[in-house]
């Protein structure tokens, strides 16, 4: 095993162990199979409802009446046919953006390393690390170089632990500081961190203050219907002696509509549409509330290096400060960096010549440290870091390197040591040799991006571990206005950490430990923070926050807690993540209002008639039926619900999110609902003929009673289309004609059971409808002036 430890497994020994099954096959994100999205979509309670419903109806021998049961088809279709779009664009992008770890696998030429996918890593596989690599199996460690992992994710410890030969190493942690490799010794479910991935990498609409909104809801509605459910069960089997068929046939027509049936749909329909707009633009959605989170955000927390700026650098100047030659040292420091970041490869491709020199001791470069080196025996000890670091901030080098950064360049300060890199009191007296100048290239989205999430009222905290006054000076070159701050000089107490927050833009010299405060501070005062950034020092920040971003190029371990990852490294891409939460959030809002008050008047209805029952059977009065059959709930709810509703809720949306979901979806619906209840049975009261009426007549009530619902009903969709584009205003005069074509042709008469014969009666009931709808147009208004908004007619650009 030691030699396979050292050299990595054959292609016969990788063959052998997957034909064993010792490979790992931990499921991958959107782990839903095509089975389990079928079955969530089918087996609904609002479809079992609906379904009992149907059976019940069917029985009566009334095949028209059961049309209200195509909504189990097109709600479990739709549902589906999203979701599984959905799930397709989250498992292409999971490829795209997956950590691939290097395995060193054994050739005929030697041991050779390469990246493979990590469901394709088996038992006893060495697998080489670096820093933000991502352990993604179980091991122990056969190699090491100044190794340090970071456990927190696993264990909430902050403090990476140093790694020795022989160690065990557990998945899902990181690397922060030096390399090594590592044998598998458990893989796929058997890996300490599998449950925990499967768990987050599913594809879920929890945690979503607009789910959690719908859920309260929908628990309010419940209270409602079995209170309304049971009286018009009661007064419709056993007041009104018309047969059982009519009855069974009211009743459930006072059933169906109480039922929310699209609601949630529309949500789900919403979200998965989200993902694939999303998904087109190479932006990967770990957790699907991210598209609703990141539009409420109110702060966020940029990192520089990768997300302000570009990852590349380049080397722009060297400014020695003696005699030394630097360049052989530069060089070997270079060539001897295993994992080199972005300055190191800047400097390794301006220096491609080392001497050759043999270290004796290394030391790689850390967040907390600012620096790195290598001792070389009799050339020396070099160290290479930020320049007021290694020296006293005050010193006249360090003020010079500063009078650089200011300029927006990145310095870095090479200097011999008096003590060996690897000692505890490293690095010691630093002589400075040689200032490194290099340039990071500003992204050319960065300024727009910035100037939008201004525009939006979103303030911005530049955060980065580079000196305080290059941050400033890039911040400034991007338009941010604001005091900059050194890190350093930051209080730890949460509380005035939090106040100091709100008086600066930029801070630079900024530890890991301190990203991770300064979240949990701008959090503990009310904000909901968005944090960036590509690198290890970003990981714990990155997932305290409410919505962590990370690059799609940045370590495995950032991208690995991001829920967001921008897999084109684009920043100018968060915009469009905004716009999708704000499209999600707007329409789905104005859905809920739709579906809402159509539950509101049916309850209403449905009390007020079986109220009239109890009364008929109290007091010997003309009993009641329910005004409608499941055929007219079902075409009342075409064209002033569900197609509208299907429209509104993929439309563009730029409005700003607003809190307080439940509160402003009741307090719309409520009034709306109670209006429409009350015009219909109005119309329905004055229309009806009692038990001595024909069947003509009580078609005729009926209609009666369906023309005010659906006037003003369609009042209501006008109402929650607003503020009206010319689509908009085309979406409710479809509508309307709609219902204008079906009680003008004889033969849907014939099929819906419609009868507009009686004139005087039908235009009473287009009159009272009005009134209704005069009555939700000044509640629109009020509402407005009760909440504080300014009511809008007309969109304007």
């Amino acid at each position: 095993m030691t030699t396979i430890a050292a050299t990595g497994l054959s292609d016969a020994d990788v063959a052998q162990r997957v034909a064993e099954g010792k490979t790992n096959d931990i499921p991958t994100r959107a782990a839903r199979s095509v089975s389990d999205i079928v079955r969530a979509n089918v087996f609904t309670r609002i479809n079992a409802i609906l379904g009992v419903l149907l059976i019940i109806v069917l029985s009566t021998g009334s095949v028209v009446n059961g049309a209200f049961g195509l909504l189990i088809i097109a709600n479990s279709a739709i549902g589906i046919i999203q979701e599984l779009r959905a799930k397709q664009t989250l498992d292409r992008l999971a490829i795209v953006g997956q950590a691939k770890p290097l395995v060193r696998r054994l050739t005929s030429s030697g041991p050779a390393s390469r990246p493979v996918l990590p469901s394709e890593v088996v038992l006893d596989d060495v697998i080489e690390l670096g820093p933000g690599d991502q352990i993604v199996v179980d091991g122990e460690l056969v190699e090491e170089v100044n190794l340090e992992v970071d456990e927190s994710l696993l264990t909430g410890e902050a403090e990476p632990i140093a790694k020795d030969t022989g160690d065990h190493v557990m998945s899902g942690s990181f690397v922060v500081a030096g390399s090594g490799a590592y044998r598998a010794t458990k893989v796929g479910r058997d890996a300490y961190a599998a449950k925990l991935a499967e768990e987050a990498s599913k594809f879920t609409l929890v945690n979503s203050e607009l789910r959690s909104g719908i859920n309260k809801i929908l628990r309010f509605i419940t209270y409602l219907l079995i209170p309304a459910g049971l009286l018009i069960i009661y007064t419709q089997l056993f007041t009104t002696d018309v047969g059982w068929r009519e009855s069974v046939l009211r009743m459930v027509g006072a059933l169906v509509p109480m039922v929310p049936e699209g609601l949630v749909l529309m949500t789900s329909i919403a979200f998965a549409v989200g993902v694939v707009r999303l998904g087109r633009r190479q932006c990967l959605v770990n957790e699907l509330p991210a598209i609703e989170g990141l539009a409420r955000v109110d702060v966020v927390c940029a990192d520089k290096t990768g997300t302000l700026t570009e990852n590349g650098m380049r080397l722009s100047e060297i400014k020695r400060l003696d005699e030394r030659d630097v360049a052989d040292i530069l060089a070997q420091l270079a060539a001897d960096d295993s994992r080199p970041n972005a300055s190191m490869l800047a400097i390794a491709e301006a220096y491609k010549m080392p001497p050759g020199w043999t270290s004796t001791a290394t030391a790689p470069f850390k967040s907390a440290t600012k620096w790195s080196g290598a001792s070389y025996g009799e050339h020396g000890n070099w160290v290479i870091g930020a320049p007021d670091v290694l020296l006293a901030p005050a010193s006249p080098v360090a003020e010079q390197a500063e009078q650089i950064g200011a300029k927006g360049l990145r310095v870095l300060l090479l200097g011999s040591s008096d003590l060996p890199v690897d000692h505890a009191d490293a690095p010691g007296n630093v002589t400075p040799a040689a200032l490194v100048v290099l340039e990071q290239r500003v992204r050319p989205d960065a300024r727009d991006t910035l100037d939008y999430f201004a525009s939006q009222k979103v303030s911005i905290k530049v955060i980065s571990g580079d000196n305080a006054v290059s941050v400033g000076a890039v911040a400034g070159s991007l338009g941010l206005e604001g005091n900059t701050m050194d890190a350093r000089e930051l209080p730890e107490q949460p509380d005035r950490l939090a106040e100091t927050l709100e008086g600066y833009t930029t801070f630079g010299r900024v530890r890991p430990d301190q990203k991770r405060a300064m979240v949990h501070a701008l959090q503990s005062h009310g904000h909901t923070v968005a944090m960036t950034g590509d690198g290890v020092n970003d990981v714990l920040a990155l997932k305290d926050a409410d919505i962590g971003v990370a690059m799609g190029s940045g370590s495995s371990a950032s991208r690995a807690v991001a829920q967001i990852v921008l897999l084109d490294n684009k920043f100018a891409t968060l915009p469009y993540v905004v716009g999708e939460g704000r499209r999600v959030i707007g329409n789905i809002e104005r859905v809920s209002n739709l579906f809402l008050t159509k539950t509101v008047y049916s309850v209403m209805l449905a009390v007020l008639v079986g109220l009239a029952g109890l009364a008929s059977k109290l007091f010997g009065s003309d009993p009641l039926l329910f005004p409608f059959q499941p055929i007219h709930i079902t075409i009342a709810a075409w064209f002033t619900i569900g197609i509208p509703a299907f429209v509104l809720s993929l439309a563009p949306n730029n409005e700003r999110a607003h809190s307080g979901f439940v509160r402003r979806v009741m307090t719309a619906a409520l009034p709306s609902g109670l209006v429409v209840g009350v015009a219909t049975f109005t119309s329905y009261l004055v229309a009806y003929q009692g038990r001595e009426a024909t069947e003509i007549e009580q078609t005729q009530a009926s209609t009666a009673a369906l023309i005010t619902l659906l006037v003003s009903a369609l009042w209501v969709l006008a109402v929650v289309a607003r503020p009206y584009q010319w689509w908009r205003m085309a979406l409710v005069a479809v509508s309307a004609l709609a219902y204008v074509v079906i009680f003008s042709i004889p033969l849907a008469q014939e099929v819906f059971i419609l009868d507009v014969a009686n004139v005087a009666v039908a235009s009473m009931a287009l009159g009272i409808g009005l009134i209704g709808a005069a009555a939700i147009e000044v509640t629109w208004w009020v509402q407005g002036a009760i909440l504080g908004e300014r009511r809008q007619l007309w969109r304007s650009e």
